[in-house]
């Protein structure tokens, strides 16, 4: 008998993490899945994300739509959005003049919601016995 395997994923994280530096963008979550889980029945797939604004890259919402609307095309699989909160902070120059100013004031933005929205779900769906195994796919070090 195989296990009800609800896998819970942190886009940003595993994209920062895994993939950001690496030639390959995309990836199927659900063969990532199955081959972490061989014998697992994997019955739902959850992704957490937020839209990106494109202030970096202007085209940078196209591409993550376009990987978005790939993954709505697996079975099983729910995306759940967080936001962006922009923010001003201050950051201290790597290289300051000598008599200038040390830190320097920028944009920011800081993704709010994906984590709550997992942890939530996760709990919700334990509680409801709603599968046998859960995953989280998150960053690592």
């Amino acid at each position: 008998m195989s296990n009800r395997t609800f896998v819970y994923v942190d886009g940003f994280n595993l994209y920062y993490r895994a993939l950001a530096q690496k030639p390959y963008k995309w990836l199927s979550l659900y063969a990532l899945a199955t081959r972490m889980l061989p014998g697992n029945d994997i019955v739902e797939i959850n992704y957490y994300t937020a839209r990106v604004s494109g202030n970096r890259d202007p085209d940078e919402p196209n591409r993550q739509a376009a990987y978005l609307r790939a993954l709505r095309t697996t079975p099983g699989l729910s995306i759940y959005y967080g936001k962006f909160l922009p923010k001003k902070i201050m950051r201290p120059l790597v290289k300051p003049p000598p008599s200038g100013p040390r830190y320097v004031e920028v944009h920011s933005t800081e993704e709010k919601g994906s984590d709550v929205n997992l942890a939530s779900h996760l709990i919700r769906d334990g509680f409801r016995g709603r599968y046998d195994l859960a995953v989280v796919v998150s960053e690592g070090y």
